[in-house]
């Protein structure tokens, strides 16, 4: 028992590291992405993105370019780890217990739902804008844990910890949303041999198969499924990463799920992650001003992020803890507060989410400034506050 404490233990600080150093490289690929796009590079920088290289995989999405292989093959991966990460928290980490488990979810879910209240009370009245509910409804873990790393000591670890477990829950309900919110038409052929390919991983998780390999095959043919019937393809990876077995071997090696997660989390944090930001936050600031913060598309996604995640997380936490739901955590209500603001940086999840939704150049470009004035505001106002915090002096929220 001792032992596989000590291993949740390491991996919790080794993801904590990991995500800190590559949130903090994901901001330079994003501010080198934004220069990049305004620079003289700048049509070869949007021409290599969308460069076809094929094959035709699906025809729904036709020849797969740069930016497909990006954002429908490498998120894959991203997806994968994601899904890794819930299965390790729920089996024995942070989402263990009912207990754990209770308020990083109404955090999540006032998290979510009250930016999507948002969304949709200053972008309402422009029926085009409707696709784009979801998008400032997503934290970026990576990004945020980069900020806190920054901060240093001045953020108490349980606030780390509740920040990650809300992102994680967020994760989920990302995911779900991208299966059902923007999945137009189905090719139920293709979604039909999905779920054989699934059957046959659990089939394999459940008569004992240990090596990684056959599951790595799987949820290849898994991914071209998935990409073939319509759903998006990176919900290929979360339902494959559901299927590796997360218990240790009898001789006490570590399981196919931390064998997995370890492989494969620097590839995400350093490599698939940074790239994607590089790809997705490059956005031509020509004509942009302080009135484009206007515009219902820009200024709804920014309200979402920066008020409907602060007002939803804060307000369940201390909703929460009033009627003895479930317990405070450790720190102090500034610290909480200071969280609840750094959970407003969508990034990552939202230009994702934002792609999904508008196919339209020019309205992508409208996300991306939504989404990328959002995800600083909360980030400075969430550092500001967690830099100013008292240390052991918990402020009472207003009743």
């Amino acid at each position: 028992m001792r032992r596989s404490l000590n291993r949740a233990g390491s991996a919790t600080r080794e993801f904590f590291a990991t995500e800190a150093a590559g949130g903090i490289l994901l901001m330079a690929a994003a501010a080198v992405a934004l220069i990049v796009a305004n620079s003289p590079l700048a049509s070869a920088y949007f021409a290599a993105l969308h460069f076809q290289t094929g094959p035709v995989l699906a025809p729904k999405i036709g020849p797969m370019s740069v930016h497909l292989w990006i954002n429908d093959a490498l998120m894959a991966l991203f997806f994968l780890l994601v899904g890794l990460e819930i299965k390790r928290e729920v089996a024995g980490g942070a989402l263990a217990t009912p207990a754990q488990r209770r308020l990083p979810m109404i955090a999540a879910a006032a998290g979510m739902l009250a930016p999507m209240a948002v969304y949709f009370a200053v972008a309402g009245g422009h029926p085009a804008l409707h696709r784009g509910w979801a998008i400032p409804a997503a934290t970026d873990i990576a990004f945020a844990i980069g900020v806190l790393a920054l901060l240093g000591r001045r953020v108490p670890a349980s606030i780390k910890l509740l920040l990650t477990a809300i992102a994680i829950v967020d994760d989920i309900g990302a995911v779900a949303i991208i299966a059902v919110g923007y999945t137009d038409s189905l090719d139920i052929d293709a979604l039909t041999r999905a779920g054989f390919v699934l059957i046959a991983m659990v089939a394999m998780n459940r008569v004992g198969v240990r090596q990684l390999w056959p599951y790595l095959i799987a949820f290849v043919l898994l991914w071209l499924e998935v990409l073939a019937s319509g759903v998006h393809a990176t919900v290929a990876g979360v339902l494959a990463a559901l299927t590796i077995p997360a218990g240790a071997a009898s001789d006490g090696a570590r399981s196919p799920l931390l064998r997995l997660e370890h492989g494969l989390h620097p590839w995400v944090a350093f490599g698939i992650v940074p790239l994607f930001g590089f790809a997705n936050a490059g956005v031509s600031l020509a004509g942009v001003s302080l009135a484009t913060l206007g515009d219902p598309l820009v200024l709804a996604i920014l309200l979402g992020l920066f008020v409907g995640k602060q007002a939803g997380i804060f307000g369940a936490i201390a909703l929460a803890v009033k009627l003895r739901i479930a317990e405070r955590p450790g720190g102090g209500w500034w610290q909480i507060y200071g969280m609840a603001l750094i959970a407003g940086i969508g990034f990552t999840m939202s230009l994702f989410i934002g792609g999904l939704a508008f196919a339209d150049p020019g309205v992508q470009d409208q996300v991306k400034i939504g989404v990328l004035a959002g995800s600083l505001l909360s980030a400075l106002a969430g550092a500001a506050v967690l830099r100013l915090a008292p240390r052991g002096a918990p402020v009472t929220p207003a009743r």
